[in-house]
């Protein structure tokens, strides 16, 4: 039926096209009742002009504000923020995309509900008083937004289930505040910028904080899937969606065919609402099974013309473009790409850490930030991408690796099953150099580390803590007591220990590294820094709950990853991509610095700055510097580090010293123009 359905798409066309927006949002509630100072809801947004450029809105009265940043995608003469319904009674601010607000709308109109726009933000005003804090359980899209009660002088905050739209706060002696990107907090006098120790502890174990901590201490994040309700100066937090499993089990093959059916028809869905715009709608083509199966989909929806976007690299280790220029011409895509080299990334990079507002270890969102440039050039401000598969569909590397790692297990003695390994990274020479031994200790192939709740992931957060090394004393003294695992530990839900070790790895990944890393870092962060919106099929909240109930030996079978999505894809995509080998997207890392005349990553890592903060021990990384001068450096450790301790230095340079973006950071250097070339 699915692929019936995909057929006629064409000729049946999209839907009708609903009105939303891609914005920053903001606002203050005076917890003493007075009144808000609209000059700083004003300098608050005006942060945030690069998430919405085209309009600004501000709304101040009786002890709160809100404000608003629009990129206008959909009814760009109508709808603008903050916008009011009820008599003035309800207004909101709203970051991001209903996606089934068509069919909302014309249910509250059933019940009699009155519209006066045709945007989603007025279908989640009439909804919240259909339904009150329960109205996010009916929305399917990614959003961020505030709603305030002027009558009960309550503030409803909520985040969408997976985390893709970002909502920050924090609270002061006289207000609570909020907003989209952390910086507008800070153009608050009464918000001081001081990085979290502990959350820096985090991120060099998970690479990413635990909600709702952050790389600054006293201000928060609002976790995925969770509302915040401010009523008479209480705070109550809850989460309103869980992500559940089925209990173990494998499943009956003869489910797959079916199942194949299903997913594909949920995809299609979930692209079909994702294209509703009044402005052109692109996608994102990495060459790579995810991104390939979403354009099919996308070309089957919008017929010819489809626009494409990938990136492609100098470096060969790296590159892409030969199975980005197969799929578009398989797909018959109009496309384009932008070259990226090691000076572009060390070029770029400043400003990725300004939107990213938190340390980072690799330097793979720098192209992704060049990309978003390249779309926004081209005149699109939405583009579809195949972000969630991997975490979904049982795609990521480090769900094979822990399988073999549980079959080696078995056998520790084994001298054939840890070449395994060697063959699951080729591109990793440190791991293909290493004897069996090493292997069974890097990999915690040991009795207790199997009954581990974090097996899978035990290698890589082990591997990433090694960096704590370059730490320096005070620091390393202040966040001894701290321990990453034991908060992660106490956060996991009570079924977690019933789920099959396969959905406990996908679980660590679709909660943690996807919204703090993927859809932040490399997502929402890069792409609104050029005014361009993401949207994400597979993190359509029905194909993750399809997915999650899905048997693991359909999503990985033996070692064959996203086996049901590839099935699934069958005709719609060139073969060579549906069989290839996964390649990991990455990008160039500490070479990057050390490639070009890119003078602020020796100034910002020089034993002045180094010791002014304190942060790292300053001989240690001037041997790594010099490790990289002289071309020594080949470990992932020293790629991470490097990354890892430049981009620290690079936050405190921005945000603790209030130098900004740019400023003192690229003061000895030039930002190159990317390369762009049209297939």
């Amino acid at each position: 039926m699915a692929r019936a359905a995909l057929r006629q798409t064409v000729r049946a066309g999209c839907d009708p096209k609903p009105r939303n927006y891609m914005c920053g949002i903001a606002g203050i509630v005076n917890s003493r009742g007075g009144c808000v100072d609209r000059d700083q809801l004003v300098a608050m947004i005006g942060t945030l002009a690069h998430r919405g450029p085209d309009d600004r809105g501000v709304y101040s009265r009786d002890g709160a504000g809100l404000a608003h940043a629009r990129l206008s995608i959909i009814d760009i003469e109508g709808g603008r923020q903050p916008m009011s319904v009820a008599d003035g009674r309800l207004w909101i601010t709203f970051n991001g995309e209903i996606f089934n607000y068509v069919e909302l709308r014309d249910e509250l109109i059933q019940k009699g509900h009155r519209f006066t726009t045709r945007s989603d933000t007025e279908v989640i005003l009439h909804l919240y008083q259909e339904e009150g804090e329960n109205c996010v359980q009916r929305l399917n899209g990614q959003w961020a937004f505030a709603i305030w009660d002027s009558l009960r002088k309550k503030l409803f905050v909520s985040r969408d289930r997976l985390g893709v739209r970002p909502v920050f706060y924090t609270q002061t002696a006289d207000s609570f505040l909020f907003a989209s990107e952390i910086k507008a907090l800070l153009a608050c006098p009464d918000v001081e910028a001081e990085l979290d120790l502990k959350a820096l502890d985090q991120i060099l174990t998970f690479w990413v904080t635990l909600p709702p901590r952050t790389a600054f201490k006293n201000i928060r994040q609002l976790p995925p899937a969770h509302s915040l309700v401010l009523e008479n100066g209480q705070v109550r937090i809850w989460q309103y969606w869980h992500l559940e499993y089925a209990p173990e089990n494998e499943g009956a093959d003869d489910q797959e065919p079916r199942l194949a059916e299903e997913l594909l028809a949920l995809l299609l869905d979930a692209t079909r609402i994702r294209l509703r715009s009044d402005v052109p709608v692109g996608a994102y083509l990495s060459g790579g099974l995810d991104s390939t199966m979403i354009t099919a989909l996308t070309k089957s929806l919008v017929g010819d013309n489809l626009r494409t976007f990938s990136v492609s690299f100098d470096d060969p280790e790296f590159d892409e473009s030969a199975y980005q220029k197969e799929a578009s011409a398989f797909l018959h895509t109009q496309h384009r790409d932008v070259r990226c080299s090691y000076a572009d990334i060390a070029g770029v990079f400043p400003d990725v850490i300004w939107h990213a507002e938190q340390p980072i270890l690799r330097t793979a969102p720098a192209p992704l930030y060049m990309l978003a440039k390249l779309v926004r050039e081209d005149g699109f401000k939405v583009v579809l991408t195949g972000e969630g598969a991997d975490e979904t569909m049982g795609g990521y590397d480090i769900f094979k690796e822990a399988k073999i790692r549980r079959f080696w297990g078995r056998r520790p003695e084994s001298r054939l099953r840890p070449l395994l390994l060697k063959r699951l990274y080729p591109y990793m020479d440190g791991i293909q150099r290493q004897p069996a031994a090493y292997l069974k200790k890097f990999f915690h192939v040991n009795s207790e580390d199997l009954a581990s709740p974090f097996f899978s992931h035990l290698p890589r957060w082990g591997l990433t803590a090694k960096l704590k090394m370059f730490l320096s004393e005070a620091v390393r003294a202040e966040t001894q007591s701290t321990n990453g695992l034991f908060d992660l530990e106490r956060s996991l839900p009570s079924a977690y220990g019933l789920w099959s070790t396969f959905n406990q790895a996908e679980y660590l990944e679709t909660l943690h590294l996807l919204p703090g890393y993927i859809l932040s870092s490399q997502g929402d962060r890069m792409a609104m820094a050029h005014s361009v919106e993401g949207r994400y099929p597979f993190l359509d909240h029905r194909v993750v709950e399809f997915a999650a109930k899905l048997p693991p030996n359909l999503k990985m079978k033996v070692l064959d990853q996203k086996h049901l999505l590839k099935r699934a894809a069958n005709g719609l995509i060139p073969k060579s991509i549906q069989t290839r080998f996964k390649q990991p997207y990455r990008a160039p890392d500490g070479k990057s610095f050390f490639a070009g005349a890119q003078d602020y990553a020796q100034d910002m890592l020089s034993a002045e700055n180094i010791k002014r903060d304190g942060i790292f021990n300053y001989t240690a990384v001037a041997a790594l510097v010099a490790k990289f001068e002289g071309g020594r450096a080949n470990s992932v450790t020293d790629d991470m580090a490097l990354v890892g301790i430049l981009s620290t230095q690079i936050l405190l340079d921005q945000f603790i010293h209030r130098r900004g973006p740019r400023s003192a950071v690229l003061k000895h250097s030039t930002v190159p123009t990317p390369r762009c070339s049209i297939q």
